[in-house]
C-alpha cells in the first residue's frame, strides 16, 4: 500500500540566524540542505561504507555501547514481539562501536542481514573529539551531539519532548513526520514497555492496517515526509511524531536533542503520569471541572492571567517560579506523594 504525502520545504544556506529567526517560529519540519556537506566524515562516507568506518573508529576510545541486535526476520525493525507488548523482538548487548562498525562492514553484501544499530550514544564519552571536526552552531549549547550507527534499520514513529536537528553523515535516510495533533490518530503504544525509551504508533507505516486502525488514515492525510542525503539535516520541532527508515547497508548519523524551557520540577509527562493517577479515574462532572481550572491556571486558555489582580507579595505559587516558589511546591508535592 502507497500513500503520497507532502514534502517537508528544503531550506539551503542555513545559518543561526536564519535558523533562529525564520524557521523555527514556523514550528514546522524543515530539511536544512547540505547543512554539514563539509564534514569529514561525511566526505569520508561519500568515498565508501568503508573509509567512513575507518574515520570513526579513529575516535573510538573502547567504551562498551549499548548495541540494539534484531533476527534478519523482524526485517529492520525494531518493534513489539507480535501480539505480546511485554517483549520486543530484539535484545540489547554492549559491544565496542569499533566491534559493530567492523561487523556492518563485513556483512555490508548480505543478502538479509541481522538488523543492528548503536543507538543514542553521547559522542563526547564515547567518540571524543569526534566532535571537534564535525559540528554545528545552529542547536542550543546546551544540547549533547549523538551518534546512531547501524544497517538498514526502522525506527518507529514516535515523539521527543525536545526539539532535534539530526544530520545524515553516512547513508540516506526517509523521513516522515506528523503534527503534535495526530496523536489521536496514531494509535499510541504502552507507555512504560517501550521499543526505545519513547511511546511508538502501533502502526506500521510500510503496511498500515487500516481496518484495525482507521484514523490513520487521517494521519496520514497531515503527514509529511523527505529522504535525506548524506550531508542534510532535519529540523524536527517539538513533539513532532517521526519515523526514521535507514535506506542503505550502512547508516550514520548524529543528532543533537535541547530544550531551552524545561521545567523545574519534573518533565511534562511526569506531569501526565500523575495525572493518570489523579484525574482520569474521577466521575465525568469532576473530571470537567478540573479541565477548567487546568485551562484556567495553567494553560490560560481564556487569555486572563489567573492572579493579575492579586499584588506580587501574595501570589504565591501560581506567581513567577522563583527559586523560593519552586522549592515550596517540591516539598509539597514530595509529602504528597509519600502520602
Amino acid at each position: 500500500m502507497t500513500f503520497s504525502l507532502k514534502r517537508i520545504p528544503e531550506w539551503r544556506n542555513v545559518d543561526k540566524k536564519k535558523f533562529r529567526d525564520e524557521i523555527v517560529p514556523q514550528n514546522r519540519p524543515a530539511v536544512l540542505k547540505g547543512l554539514v556537506k563539509d564534514w569529514p566524515s561525511v566526505r569520508e562516507g561519500m568515498k565508501s561504507p568503508i573509509a567512513l568506518a575507518a574515520y570513526i573508529k579513529r575516535f573510538d576510545q573502547g567504551r562498551l555501547a549499548k548495541t540494539a541486535i534484531g533476527a534478519a526476520s523482524i526485517k529492520g525493525r525494531f518493534f513489539y514481539a507480535g501480539e505480546d507488548l511485554l517483549k520486543l523482538n530484539f535484545s540489547f548487548r554492549q559491544d565496542q562501536i569499533s566491534t559493530t562498525l567492523d561487523w556492518l562492514i563485513e556483512h555490508q553484501a548480505d543478502e538479509n542481514p541481522m538488523a543492528v544499530a548503536v543507538q543514542n550514544t553521547p559522542l563526547p564519552e564515547y567518540l571524543p573529539k569526534f566532535t571537534d571536526e564535525n559540528d554545528t552552531d545552529l542547536p542550543h549549547k546546551s544540547a549533547v551531539p549523538r551518534i546512531w550507527i547501524g544497517n538498514a534499520v526502522t525506527v518507529s514513529t514516535h515523539f521527543d519532548r525536545d526539539y532535534n536537528i539530526a544530520c545524515v553523515v553516512g547513508g540516506h535516510r526517509r523521513f516522515t513526520l506528523f503534527p503534535p495533533e495526530q496523536l489521536p490518530n496514531l494509535y499510541v503504544g504502552p507507555f512504560l514497555k517501550t521499543p526505545a525509551g519513547a511511546p511508538v504508533s502501533m502502526v506500521s507505516l510500510e503496511e498500515p492496517d487500516l481496518t484495525r486502525y482507521p484514523r490513520f488514515e487521517q494521519a496520514l492525510a497531515a503527514a509529511v515526509e523527505a529522504e535525506l542525503e548524506p550531508g542534510d539535516a532535519m529540523y524536527i520541532p517539538y513533539f513532532w511524531w517521526h519515523h526514521i527508515k535507514s535506506l542503505d547497508v550502512f547508516n550514520v548519523l548524529v543528532n543533537y536533542w535541547w530544550n531551552e524551557t524545561e521545567a523545574p520540577l519534573s518533565s511534562p509527562g511526569q506531569c501526565l503520569l500523575h495525572g493518570l493517577l489523579t484525574l482520569r479515574n474521577l466521575p465525568p462532572d469532576q473530571r470537567a471541572v478540573w479541565r477548567m481550572v487546568f485551562d484556567h491556571f495553567v494553560f490560560q486558555t481564556n487569555g486572563i492571567d489567573p492572579v493579575a489582580h492579586l499584588d506580587p507579595r501574595y501570589q504565591g505559587l501560581f506567581g513567577p517560579l522563583t527559586q523560593e516558589v519552586v522549592k515550596e511546591l517540591q516539598d509539597i508535592l514530595l509529602r504528597k506523594l509519600r502520602g
